[in-house]
């Protein structure tokens, strides 16, 4: 069985920084594209970062230049770093991994519990 535990959330100041995490445990064949959405309160979740294995990341224009994505494939992790936090990035944070499971070998989305970021002076 796969899981995915996201860590990272919190309450920040403006202008500063978090970095968030997401794992994935459990017998898992591979994993393609990594990904970061958000969800503010009264609004629809929205991309923030993906990742494909290998290739370049893409972010939205919102977030351009202030977070980053990145993936460890030995650690089955992917994190999002990010900096010059704004009040209106305050959001529960998903990590979203497309991953082929060992007893399914079918790609699946599979998505985290969600992490509080909150930006407020």
């Amino acid at each position: 069985q796969v899981q995915l535990v996201e860590s990272g959330g919190g309450l920040v100041q403006p202008g500063g920084s978090l970095r968030l995490s997401c794992a994935a445990s459990g017998s898992i064949f591979s994993i393609n594209a990594m990904a970061w959405y958000r969800q503010a309160p009264g609004k629809e979740r929205e991309l923030v970062a993906t990742i494909p294995r290998g290739g370049i990341a893409n972010y939205a224009d919102s977030v351009k230049g202030r977070f980053t994505i990145s993936r460890d494939n030995a650690k089955n992790t992917v994190y999002l770093q990010m900096n010059s936090l704004k009040p209106e990035d305050t959001a529960v944070y998903y990590c979203k991994l497309d991953l082929i499971p060992t007893a399914t070998l079918r790609l699946t989305a599979y998505w985290g519990q969600g992490s509080q970021v909150t930006v407020s002076s």
